[in-house]
């Protein structure tokens, strides 16, 4: 892996396959917009059986290892669900070929905290689920000082990387101010460009306020120690645009609209926008309303419930 470019946007911080601004503006002139066309099924079981069909049609189309990066929040508890299911009825052939990676997380935060994505994580899928898989990947978010979660974030893109980047990337989709909206933690005017391969962004109350409730509304019980070091958390560490663009399959799911309501404007909002065929003004529009980088991926498939659309 070539050495990564610390590139900093105001107190935002990203790791960078290039040096150069012009380079990074020369991959926006490549990029090729598409239409948002979301799929609609009738519940969120639905939504995680075909997320989980998803999965195995990406291993079936590939001999060796699975390189899976995980959703936390509402979005993939389903299908979670069914890989637990999966995983305690015995050895299962896909499970052992998953490399597994989460994608973002607060920090500093104690890995054991309830409201970190690992905790929900092993909640769902069970200690059979990690048992079985054949590494199991998460951001670090105990290191001592942000230097050393900066040394562990890069660490963690260069197994990424070694591994051959992600196979299949489950996305959501999460509410910004002014009807924008982030994928993974790519935060609205964090200053993200094409080729930043992930980042760290200082966190708002707003954000916390969300991550804390979405956890809530999935069945987490939250105790109130865990709540207010949560909310001390300084920062979010994210996978960036490269990390989503150079996945090979992109699969996306909302189903929470019913309790974050503002993902019925942030999601339609996202699928209207005419992207500009201008390099400069298409970095101005995903900066404005990163959900829009979804839209620029070659192979994406984007599940919903009736309600987004309501």
């Amino acid at each position: 892996m070539k050495p990564l470019t610390r590139r900093t946007v105001g107190e935002n911080i990203w790791l960078s396959n290039v040096k150069e601004e012009e380079a990074s503006m020369d991959v926006f002139a490549q990029l090729e917009a598409r239409e948002l066309k979301p799929e609609i099924l009738e519940s969120e079981q639905a939504v995680g059986e075909a997320m989980l069909a998803e999965l195995e049609a990406v291993a079936q189309a590939k001999d060796g290892d699975v390189v899976m990066i995980l959703l936390g929040g509402r979005g993939a508890q389903a299908m979670h669900r069914l890989l637990g299911e999966r995983a305690r009825q015995g050895r299962d052939k896909l499970l052992s070929r998953l490399h597994v990676f989460t994608q973002d997380a607060l920090a500093p935060l104690k890995m054991a905290s309830s409201l970190s994505f690992v905790r929900d994580f092993e909640r769902l899928l069970g200690d059979a689920f990690f048992a079985q898989v054949k590494s199991f990947t998460p951001m670090r978010t105990d290191a001592p000082d942000l230097m050393t979660v900066e040394a562990e974030l890069e660490k963690y893109l260069q197994k990424l990387e070694a591994l051959g980047g992600a196979d299949i990337f489950f996305l959501g989709h999460g509410p910004e101010p002014e009807d924008a909206s982030h994928l993974a933690y790519i935060r609205a005017g964090s200053g993200a460009r094409a080729m930043d391969a992930a980042g760290m962004i200082p966190i708002s109350s707003g954000i916390l306020d969300h991550h804390i409730t979405k956890f809530k509304a999935g069945g987490t019980a939250v105790s109130p120690e865990d709540e207010a070091e949560c909310r001390s958390a300084s920062h979010i560490l994210t996978l960036g645009p490269a990390a989503i663009l150079n996945a090979k399959r992109i699969v996306q799911s909302v189903v929470d609209a019913s309790t974050a309501p503002a993902k019925r404007r942030t999601y339609r909002r996202v699928m209207e926008t005419e992207l500009s065929s201008d390099p400069a003004e298409l970095a101005r529009q995903l900066d404005a309303n990163p959900g829009l980088w979804v839209r620029l991926h070659p192979n994406f498939r984007s599940l919903i419930l009736p309600d987004v659309l309501g």
